[in-house]
């Protein structure tokens, strides 16, 4: 399993890769491999409010339905609407497949997250 080190992570296996003030955000490998084949993505709208750890949408898998929880508070500025139509692209490379970009709101809650180190550490613990 890969795990990039230039990411944030959150316990929810949520990735983070922050550009200026924008957090590009999707679900880690180990989240794609744990939920299976995944068929289908609900994204959030252009535009939305969203808070620290609230939800960011819906993903679907063959084995399970789960929310996607957002990482960090901001508005949605982009969406991958590619995965649409190929919700399998997460499968295929779960840090290239970006879900949402956010405009950061508070950037004091990015030091919330885990760095590599303790994503690769909380992994280790929770198996």
């Amino acid at each position: 399993m890969s795990v990039r080190e230039d990411l944030l992570y959150s316990k929810e296996h949520e990735w983070v890769r922050i550009e200026g003030t924008m957090a590009y955000m999707g679900i880690t490998e180990y989240a794609a491999r744990q939920l299976g084949d995944i068929v289908y993505v609900e994204l959030p709208s252009k535009g939305m409010q969203l808070a620290s750890g609230g939800r960011l949408g819906i993903i679907e898998s063959v084995k399970a339905v789960a929310d996607l929880h957002c990482p960090v508070s901001g508005q949605v500025v982009e969406i991958n609407l590619d995965l649409e139509i190929e919700p399998q692209q997460i499968n295929l490379d779960a840090h290239a497949a970006w879900i949402a970009v956010l405009e950061i709101a508070k950037a004091e809650e990015l030091k919330g997250l885990l760095t590599y180190a303790e994503y690769q550490e909380f992994l280790r613990a929770i198996k």
